[in-house]
């Protein structure tokens, strides 16, 4: 018998326990997507989702396998159906699941082949929030021109350019200066005179006063060329010197004018931007790209003010994400939530804990966590809690992890792990619902099943001992036996080996 014809017999239409990596589950996907299936939550998920209408900080540890990334789409799913049913007070999704960009950036910058750490040292929580806001406002810009499906989009309604037109001239200027600074997918500037025009934005008066010179500033200069080359009956030598005079400085006027808005207001705008890119460590937006941007930004918005140009000043990066928060609730988004996960992921870091220690530490930042309807799920590798627990009393202070949900450890028992294979298995079959005990022989009671699971510890190696045994019973009957629940014997041999390979795993002695 192969396992297909045993699923077959049962009304199971796909392997419930083949998923090991949430993102590509779908079987997970249906579960999140149906608001019923409680059984797939761990029991810890309100504590960590917390109260929406008011977005908080939440810190979870957990093993590889435990439901992190599960938890993150989870999170994702229920903001979705809050969202839907409160469209004037949502919740503004930032996925910061991806560090390979910003490890990558600091990489390059401050990499050393001697010391590993060199570059992850450098790792500042303004670099953080850089990276987030370029993640907003990516989802921003792509609905405002449309380009779903092509780059995630953000729900902006569906008539997102009537509503920014209607914003007041302060708000505008916010939007412009975010996508200015942060859209990574502005390589040359064009998305900001874009969105300028689509913002109907009119320039400040220092602005216009410039353009008319450039547009009609050789006006009087071609006058008097005219007078000079024609001076008529009545004009003296006199009077044609005095004219011609005027022209040579009215043409040095004019070509002052030239110089200073082709070439001396270029080089300021590029020793702003190589000031704005040697501070936005984690982003790609080349020097020219930036410089191109800034200039569709009013001259008063170009100061240290308002960009990032001071070297780790956290202040401009508040003023941005206050500007990110007044833009967005424009959309109906009254709070925003960054779920950052897969720390471990990124190839230049390859989980290690000492690499990650430095990539997330400055997070722990009281004043970042503490924004008002802003909220961070910290869903993090089991070896940064090792780590955390070696930090002084200062760095606790500093943290205040008192005031943020905090989850230890993301342990599943034996029962909990029963109700999720359970709901699994009712996803992947028609007919009425029915439990994992019916696949296995009348000498297995319920109770074993739970005892095994709770030696597996985690929802990835729960799948993996279920698959086990089902492949392990089906490789040793044949279809015509009709042998369609697995014995006691196997549930056993299987548990033995499972076990002892996830006791192999801890130890760190076996591969997952």
């Amino acid at each position: 018998m192969n396992i297909s014809q045993f699923f077959e017999h049962w009304a199971i239409n796909e392997n419930p326990f083949r998923g090991e990596e949430a993102r590509h589950d779908d079987v997970l996907s249906r579960l999140n997507a149906d608001a019923g299936a409680g059984g797939s939550m761990h029991s810890d998920f309100e504590k960590i989702l917390g109260e929406l209408t008011r977005p908080s900080t939440s810190i979870v540890f957990g093993e590889k396998g435990s439901g992190k990334t599960a938890i993150r789409l989870q999170i994702s799913q229920r903001v979705a159906a809050f969202n839907a049913g409160n469209p004037a007070a949502k919740i503004f999704i930032i996925s910061y699941d991806d560090l390979n960009q910003p490890v990558a950036e600091l990489d390059a910058r401050f990499g050393s082949s001697k010391n590993e750490l060199a570059a992850f040292k450098k790792f500042r929580l303004v670099d953080h929030m850089d990276a987030m806001l370029a993640i907003a406002v990516d989802r921003i810009t792509a609905g405002l021109f449309a380009e779903a499906p092509d780059r995630p989009a953000a729900e902006l309604g569906e008539e997102p350019t009537k509503v920014i037109r209607r914003l007041a001239v302060p708000l505008r200027q916010d939007l412009l200066i975010l996508q200015a600074v942060y859209d990574p997918a502005d390589v040359d500037g064009s998305r900001t005179a874009r969105l300028r025009r689509m913002l109907r934005l009119v320039p400040d008066r220092n602005e216009m006063l410039w353009r008319a010179a450039v547009i009609a500033g050789w006006v009087p200069a071609a006058a008097m060329l005219f007078a000079w080359l024609f001076p008529g009956q009545t004009a003296g030598r006199f009077m044609q010197d005095a004219i011609g005079v005027m022209f040579l400085v009215l043409l040095a006027g004019y070509l002052g004018v030239l110089v200073k808005r082709l070439v001396w207001d270029r080089i300021v705008l590029r020793r702003i931007a190589r000031r704005v890119h040697g501070e936005m460590r984690t982003t790609r937006r080349p020097i020219e790209s930036i410089a191109d941007g800034l200039g569709h930004v009013d001259t008063a918005n170009r100061t240290s003010a308002v960009l990032p140009m001071i070297e780790g000043a956290d202040e401009t990066r508040y003023a941005m994400f206050e500007r990110l928060r007044r833009v967005i609730a424009r959309f109906g988004y009254t709070g925003i939530l960054v779920l950052v996960d897969r720390v471990d992921e990124p190839t230049l870091v390859n989980g290690d804990a000492e690499k990650m220690r430095e990539i997330i530490w400055p997070v722990f930042n009281n004043k970042f966590l503490q924004q008002e309807r802003f909220g961070i799920k910290l869903l993090l590798p089991i070896e940064l809690r090792h780590a955390l627990f070696k930090e002084s009393a200062e760095f606790f202070q500093e943290a205040r992890l008192d005031k943020q949900g905090f989850v230890e450890r993301l342990t599943w028992t034996g029962p909990m792990l029963y109700d999720l294979c359970c709901s699994r298995l009712n996803a992947c079959r028609d007919g009425e619902p029915m439990s994992l005990i019916e696949l296995f022989a009348e000498d297995v009671t319920r109770q074993d099943i739970v005892d095994a699971l709770d030696q597996m510890h985690q929802p990835r190696d729960a799948f993996k001992f279920l698959y086990r045994c089902f492949n392990e019973h089906c490789s040793n009957v044949t279809a015509e036996e009709g042998a369609w629940r697995v014995p006691r014997l196997v549930l056993e041999s299987v548990r033995r080996t499972e076990a002892d390979r996830v006791q192999q795993l801890y130890r760190g002695i076996s591969p997952a």
